[in-house]
């Protein structure tokens, strides 16, 4: 039998089935043809999304040119999309790093040069215009400027290396092939094509991180509120002192002799300056100043909340003979986040080309912040030192007093461009301190007229709040990031230490020689004997300025090899009570810190030692500080039983950690909620909103004092009239209310309770991302992952209990670096590699960092060949014409 089929035969199913239709209804003939045609119009959609998604995303394979190289640079990217890239010379290095972070993260680094420019607007319209009036008025952008000047040559000219190979990448790519985000802007009306890349731009990026990491400013305003709205005695409870006698400084020996700090000395011979108390201030601007800033974008830093852990260990007290070093940086969350991946190494390692380094780099920022070269390891944690200070001014007009007499102000006029609106046209005023940055608050309420508007002052004496900050003094910190990438040793390691102006940082190191070391960088200033720094001072009085001296270097709290055998940073005090200079008496309290400590003396007693793993299971270590303290009173609280006890139940045998889910978890839930509710009952009666308890490291200190009266006027509810509160009883109504929020928000069965359902991490987008338009935020954000730790634990994923359970702020990255063997060390970052949604390498390290995973961290140029994936070679343009 024949098994051929005709032609003609083949296709009668198929016209049967068209003769079938034709008979059908017209309505559904109809509905048929939109369905088909809808269907076609989706699919075409919806591979023109892919197009314009996938456009953006960066060539990892195969050649590409490079104008200005001199040889080749290989770009090898490992599974990760994490680039190593190699060269023979520093300037082809920095070169390339400008083209590869541009393929990358080009959109993050165009809009913070903007933001540091103060020209947000201009891309987001009024939305962000008042962070571009304080940038403008604080002058970032000037500054950076002046500082350029400054910089040692072979600095410039890797910044300029940087910048050109930055450019190149945009000279090849339209807008819709840089981002995806110019794509969604300029279809919304913008019409923007990015401007070159300038040295400028990757200097002024610094002035963020400075600005977020600039001390105790937020703690001057809100000491002065507290004591205008309860009284100096009861404000001062709000604002206990550092627990020397419980909580280890960083630096335990040495003293400052003949203004050199020596670490085997033990007496000082330098006298400490008095520091007399504040003098009352002005509520009103200083109420409006607070506002105001806590109006600038949180991915700019608030300067609250933020932390970070550091430490290192002997090679006495590891498993493997060498030091080990562990580093995690405490930032506000962002997408992408904050750090880059990346390493830089010289094909042949030499005096003319001696990078050899690895790390995490800033996007727009040529070199390693932070990571290890060849020879040494080293990690930050903010120093917190007193760089800033607000001082209440009295202006008359275009005057303001000093010293009895009037003198005139310092002005200038910006004028910022606004997206969709007319020109905003400010006049910037200052005082020998600073500029006034109380004028920008003062006229937020004029930003809707969008339209010059009148100089600020009048005829009238008025108050006014000038900011002093060293920020705003021009000085090349960026010398200090090339000196480290190559420094090789201690003395090295310190002189590269010594150009870090600002942000002053808790430097922590260690080498292949087996040393380990601390040192305090930074420009502190000495103030004069009427300034103590804790709350602003009066700027008409000269006894309130500072000297225009800063702390030496070699006065600057050091150690090497210190008897311990370890050192921790973690935001505590840097030296104890006898240290001559003033740096701060606003530190960190030190719950991490100690914890840190007494796990590191726990596991090393007896002989034992710390590998890799342990470091890292330390950086996780979730247990809240707090709760030791404040449970057995919770315990202690008489409940009905039943419903009402449930949550107490829990916390009967919990261990104080904080895990996402388990029990234990629904342990933490119920005790942070239990948290909130007694801040909450305890102080927002009485404490005007913006200075309601964050739950973060000082109201530790503040409740556990409380904890010790239980008739003491703070546990009072003012609201409640005829009735007195005590402790007792505001605890009980907490543990009461707290069962009922988490019934509401989770479920009648306390089982069922998770930290983690709380406590979640949502990854957005800092201007898209906030848009409020539905669907674009959709594509560039990133939500829901479900954390553990908390506030001041170790693992320090950092929540705002005025303001709800989700993660503020987090382990930006982490790392721990063996000296022993580079190639053995860890490090994993809160997003990924790359800046574009969608990418493969967009959060792929997010999901290992929340379950606290690390990568490999090869360094070496067979492991990173061995971890290798895609290969991109950066070859040198042919010469024009």
């Amino acid at each position: 039998m024949s098994t051929e089929v005709s032609e003609e035969s083949a296709q009668a199913p198929s016209r049967s089935w068209w003769r079938a239709f034709l008979g059908w209804p017209r309505p559904a003939r109809v509905l048929t043809y939109v369905a088909i045609v809808l269907t076609l119009v989706l699919v075409a959609g919806l591979v023109t999304a892919v197009v314009l998604v996938r456009r953006p995303f960066p060539q990892t394979t195969g050649s590409a040119e490079l104008a200005g190289l001199q040889t080749d640079v290989e770009v090898i990217r490992d599974a990760h999309g994490i680039p190593q890239l190699y060269g023979d010379s520093v300037d082809d290095l920095m070169r390339a790093q400008g083209y590869v972070h541009a393929q990358e993260r080009f959109f993050e680094m165009d809009v913070r040069r903007h933001a540091t420019a103060g020209r947000l607007a201009e891309m987001f319209g009024t939305d962000a215009l008042e962070s571009d009036e304080f940038v403008r008025t604080m002058g970032w952008r000037r500054v950076a400027e002046r500082e350029v000047a400054l910089l040692e040559p072979e600095t410039r000219a890797a910044l300029d290396a940087y910048a050109e190979g930055v450019n190149a990448y945009l000279d090849a790519h339209s807008p819709g092939e840089i981002a995806l985000e110019y794509t969604i802007l300029n279809a919304g009306g913008l019409d923007y094509h990015p401007e070159p890349w300038t040295a400028v731009d990757s200097v002024a990026w610094l002035k963020a991180m400075a600005w977020d990491l600039r001390g105790n400013m937020n703690d001057e305003i809100d000491r002065a509120l507290s004591v205008a709205a309860v009284g100096s005695d009861r404000a001062a409870q709000l604002f206990p002192g550092y627990p020397y006698a419980e909580h280890a400084p960083i630096v335990g020996q040495g003293a400052v002799v003949d203004g050199v700090f020596e670490q085997d000395a033990t007496t000082g011979g330098t006298r400490n300056p008095e520091r007399p108390a504040y003098l009352a201030a002005q509520r009103g601007v200083l109420t409006r100043l607070r506002e105001g800033l806590t109006r600038m974008p949180a991915w700019l830093g608030h300067g609250d909340g933020i932390g970070s852990n550091s430490w290192v260990v002997s090679g006495d007290l590891s498993d493997t003979g060498q030091p080990l070093l562990a580093n995690d940086p405490h930032l506000g969350v962002s997408l992408p986040s904050v750090w880059m991946q990346m390493g830089l190494h010289c094909r042949t390692v030499s005096e003319a080309c001696p990078l050899d380094v690895a790390g995490f780099t800033f996007s727009g920022v040529p070199g390693v912040i932070i990571g290890h070269n060849a020879d040494i390891a080293w990690g930050f944690t903010n120093l917190g030192p007193d760089v800033t200070d607000l001082y209440l001014e009295r202006v008359r007009g275009d005057q303001w007093l000093y010293d009895k007499k009037f003198r005139p102000l310092r002005t200038r006029t910006e004028t910022i461009q606004v997206d969709g609106a007319a020109d905003v046209t400010l006049k910037v005023r200052s005082t020998r301190h600073g500029p006034l940055l109380s004028d920008v608050s003062d006229e937020l309420q004029d930003v809707a007229a969008h339209s010059e508007r009148p100089p600020p002052g009048n005829t009238a004496n008025e108050y006014a709040v000038a900011l002093q900050w060293t920020a705003l003094k021009p000085a090349p910190s960026v010398d200090a990031i090339l000196a480290l990438d190559t420094a090789s040793d201690w003395d090295t390691f310190r002189a590269a230490a010594a150009k870090f102006a600002v942000p002053s940082q808790n430097l922590v190191y260690a080498d292949r020689d087996g040393h380990i070391g601390y040192q305090a960088p930074g420009m502190i200033p000495i103030r004069k004997s009427g300034n103590d720094g804790r709350m602003p001072a009066e700027g008409w009085k000269p006894e309130n300025d500072w000297t225009g001296d800063y702390i030496p270097f070699d006065g600057l709290p050091n150690v090497l090899d210190p008897a311990e055998g370890f050192v921790v940073t973690a935001n505590q005090a840097v030296t104890g009570t006898d240290y001559p200079y003033f740096l701060t008496d606003d530190w960190d309290r030190g719950y991490r810190s100690e914890r840190i400590r007494d796990r590191i003396v726990a596991e090393t007693a007896d002989g034992g030692t710390l590998s890799v793993d342990d470091m890292l299971a330390l950086q996780l270590d979730d247990a809240n500080p707090m709760a030791p303290v404040l449970t057995p009173y919770l315990l202690d609280a008489r409940l009905p039983r039943g419903y009402y006890s449930a949550g107490q139940k829990l916390l009967r045998d919990w261990d104080f950690g904080q895990p996402a889910d388990g029990r234990g978890g629904a342990a933490a839930a119920y005790y942070n909620v239990l948290w909130s509710t007694l801040l909450d009952l305890t102080f927002h009666d009485e404490l005007p909103q913006d200075l309601w308890p964050d739950g973060g490291q000082r109201w530790y200190a503040v409740v556990e004092q409380l904890l010790r009266d239980p008739h003491d006027l703070w546990w009072d509810d003012v609201r409640t009239d005829g009735v007195v509160e005590t402790r007792d009883d505001i605890i009980r109504a907490s543990l009461l209310e707290a069962r009922d929020e988490l019934t509401r928000l989770q479920a009648r069965d306390a089982g069922e309770w998770s930290w983690g359902r709380l406590h979640q991490l949502d990854l957005r987008s800092a201007t898209l991302g906030e848009s409020g338009i539905g669907p674009v935020e959709w594509v560039v954000n990133r939500d829901g992952w479900r954390l553990g730790g908390g506030s001041s634990a170790v693992d320090a994923t950092a929540w705002d209990a005025a303001d709800g359970y989700g993660v503020t702020a987090a382990p930006s990255m982490r790392m721990v670096v063996s000296l022993a063997d580079l190639d053995d060390s860890r490090w994993i970052n809160l997003t990924g590699v790359s800046g574009h949604p969608f990418n493969d390498h967009y959060t792929d390290q997010t999901d290992l960092w929340a379950d606290g995973r690390t990568l490999a961290w090869p360094f070496t140029r067979d492991a990173v060949a061995a971890a290798g994936g895609d290969v991109l070679t950066l070859e040198p343009a042919p010469p024009v014409g």
